[in-house]
């Protein structure tokens, strides 16, 4: 796994952190080596402080990458896309299945507790090792870093008594507690995350909109709307000192429109997004402008549940307010005319996206009109927006060439593939994978991914 650049890379600094980072991963003590040649440099002569903020910022932050990844994870890639919800997750019955042996599921799945125990321990370590030895003065940024270090490794009773030890020196304040609750969130412990937002008074902190606005997303994402609408009932009471902002309201109602569809539920699915527009209709009643986030996730949720007449309402209201719709936008429309079948509509949808030069359309705008092409029998009609797509310089995925080519030969219509446009696509899909994957170019079948090589064999 190939590190990041460091936030400062220096000839006098570099070593050090190299040397600290093997030191820890080999479970190895701090050599008194760098212990000796830093304090050279660090006399009065030299003027080169070697720890700086950013350096041990540097080591706190390999710490997690190295150490608490499971092997699965490494290489895997980050995106804002979930293929299961994410649950609260409960660190008691996680360690008793730990000990029994039983695969635990979930942001826990295949770690090494080993090796997340000596990562923590190596970063207490090192987090009071350099300021006694070095007398080096911990900010704010190294205080995050290490409390960071403690959610990752869901370390929890060591993270508060670390937080109350730092706050007596007057570091913690609340773009920490504010960092520490959003990974608590990401990490599956928003329960744990509730408890940091109201202990933050503990801390002398006070929570401000970003603090609202993170806890609210974080129980969102679990489902917990019910707490979540108290909180920003308190925000909306006269006089609070935190009143909400327009990304409150755009944090619940893209969840209501997002989580609420999983349920499964009709009646559910039904209630959530009433509620999402009844906080769009507050939202407009209390004089915030709606930014075109707010009306993607409204108008997604609209397209999804089928209500496309409430949809192009959103739509003719975004545009006469002066926001300019996007690719996101036209996409839900499209997703959905493809969907019912509709495609000539979605088609229209296409053509005004790039008429009124809204954006520009990409493979999430063409790949649903080519896939509701082939399911129609319109074979020809897919292959001519696949090569549309093509001379835009886009590339289609895979699964799309795959199904528009087994489409054709279904029909008997392979001679319409073109050998030009067929090559350019599977180089463009070659060099994806060997990108993304990291991987060597993969052999692929010449019957299935290169057909032109059919018509050629035909030919002859």
């Amino acid at each position: 796994m190939n590190p990041s650049a460091p936030l400062h890379r220096s000839p006098s600094q570099t070593p050090f952190v190299n040397q600290i980072l093997a030191a820890i991963i080999k479970n190895q003590p701090f050599e008194t080596s760098i212990s000796a040649s830093a304090s050279v440099q660090n006399t009065p002569q030299a003027k080169i402080p070697i720890w700086t903020t950013e350096t041990v910022t540097e080591v706190l932050r390999f710490i997690p990458r190295f150490l608490f990844q499971s092997p699965r994870s490494i290489g895997s890639q980050k995106g804002f896309r979930h293929r299961a919800p994410l649950r609260q997750r409960s660190l008691k019955i996680e360690s008793f299945k730990a000990q029994k042996g039983i695969l635990v599921l979930g942001p826990a799945a295949h770690r090494n507790q080993e090796k997340i125990n000596l990562g923590l321990k190596k970063a207490t370590d090192f987090y009071y090792w350099v300021e006694s030895h070095f007398g080096f003065i911990h900010s704010e940024f190294t205080c995050k870093e290490m409390a960071l270090v403690l959610v990752k490794g869901n370390s929890l009773k060591p993270l508060w008594e670390f937080l109350r030890k730092m706050s007596r020196k007057g570091i913690v304040n609340t773009s920490i507690m504010t960092c520490v609750i959003k990974v608590l969130g990401e990490e599956g412990l928003v329960n744990e995350a509730l408890a940091a937002f109201y202990r933050m008074k503990q801390f002398h902190c006070k929570p401000d909109v970003v603090a609202f606005n993170t806890i609210i997303h974080a129980l969102c994402r679990v489902r917990n709307f019910k707490k979540a609408k108290l909180l920003l009932e308190q925000m909306e009471l006269p006089g609070f000192r935190c009143p909400p902002d327009t990304f409150t309201y755009t944090i619940l109602i893209s969840s209501y429109c997002r989580y609420g569809m999983e349920t499964g539920v009709k009646k559910a699915t039904r209630g959530r997004l009433w509620e999402a527009n009844h906080l769009f209709r507050i939202m407009m009643f209390k004089g915030f402008v709606p930014d075109v986030v707010t009306y993607n996730c409204l108008i997604n949720g609209c397209c999804k549940t089928y209500r496309i007449e409430r949809a192009l309402e959103l739509l003719d209201d975004m545009i006469k307010r002066g926001c300019l719709p996007n690719r996101v936008t036209y996409n839900s429309f499209i997703r959905y005319y493809s969907a019912v079948n509709e495609i000539d509509r979605a088609i229209e949808m296409l053509k005004k996206m790039k008429e009124l030069n809204h954006a520009t359309p990409t493979t999430s705008s063409y790949t649903p009109i080519i896939h509701a092409f082939c399911e129609a029998g319109r074979v020809v009609e897919a292959w001519d927006f696949l090569v549309e797509l093509v001379e835009q310089g886009s590339i289609p995925r895979e699964y799309t060439y795959t199904l528009v080519q087994d489409a054709l030969k279904s029909s008997s219509q392979i001679n319409v593939l073109d050998r030009k446009y067929c090559k350019k696509i599977e180089e463009g899909i070659q060099n994806r994978i060997t990108q993304v994957m990291k991987m060597k170019p993969i052999l692929k079948r010449e019957t299935n991914l290169y057909p032109w090589k059919c018509l050629e064999m035909n030919v002859m």
